[in-house]
């Protein structure tokens, strides 16, 4: 099999990042952004974003996840503890997350640190939750192989049924992240390949270090 996609071509032409009209803080360049995308540009979920984490095969996986909350600190998703990507991060908490909003030909990639967050904060989401998400995240033994569908429906009916007029409680193998950043980078597209490229670096200090980055 062989497809040639050596012609396709698009000219990016929407906006511009100048160094001298950056924040000094990348957070709030980011809220910038993100407020930006949601509101003007069609995106179907502006908080999908990438996550890649080196697995224990020593392989680098990527896959999108869903941001829930960010501040000053750093990024917040959720997932199961016990699956590949939480095994990975017990093991080596580096990753790396990126946004592409494709709309306003933006991108940010977020290299840090993940870290567990409170499990009083991981209760206060999950009850914020669906009552079908709560049920699929005891269901769901995230990663593992099972034969067919037909197992994960059987197991949601009978969780209906124990939980039937009760509260579902948070598994403790399910909860979440924060991502803590030691370095961002805003991308915006412009025309000619030559792209603007801004790198905000965490210094010891906890200022950052911005500079441009050549396209």
């Amino acid at each position: 099999m062989e497809n040639d996609l050596s012609n396709y071509r698009k000219s990016y032409e929407k906006g511009e990042l100048l160094l001298n009209k950056v924040p000094d803080n990348p957070m709030e360049l980011f809220q910038k952004w993100f407020y930006e995308v949601d509101k003007y540009f069609v995106e179907d979920e502006t908080n999908a974003m990438t996550l890649s984490t080196i697995g224990l095969d020593s392989y680098p996986k990527n896959r999108v996840v869903l941001l829930k909350k960010y501040t000053y600190e750093g990024f917040i998703f959720y997932t199961n503890y016990l699956s590949e990507k939480g095994k990975a991060i017990e093991q080596n908490s580096n990753v790396c997350l990126s946004f592409f909003w494709h709309g306003a030909e933006r991108q940010v990639i977020i290299k840090g640190k993940a870290e567990k967050i409170a499990e009083n904060l991981s209760d206060g989401y999950f009850e914020s939750r669906p009552r079908g998400s709560q049920l699929g995240a005891h269901a769901s033994n995230q990663s593992e192989i099972i034969d067919d569908r037909q197992f994960l429906e059987q197991k949601l009916s009978d969780l209906e049924r124990e939980y039937e007029g009760k509260d579902i409680p948070r598994p403790k193998s399910w909860g979440g992240y924060i991502v803590k950043p030691l370095e961002i980078e805003f991308w915006q597209g412009r025309p000619n390949r030559l792209h603007d490229r801004i790198k905000y670096t965490l210094q010891p200090d906890f200022n950052w270090l911005i500079g441009r980055l050549s396209p």
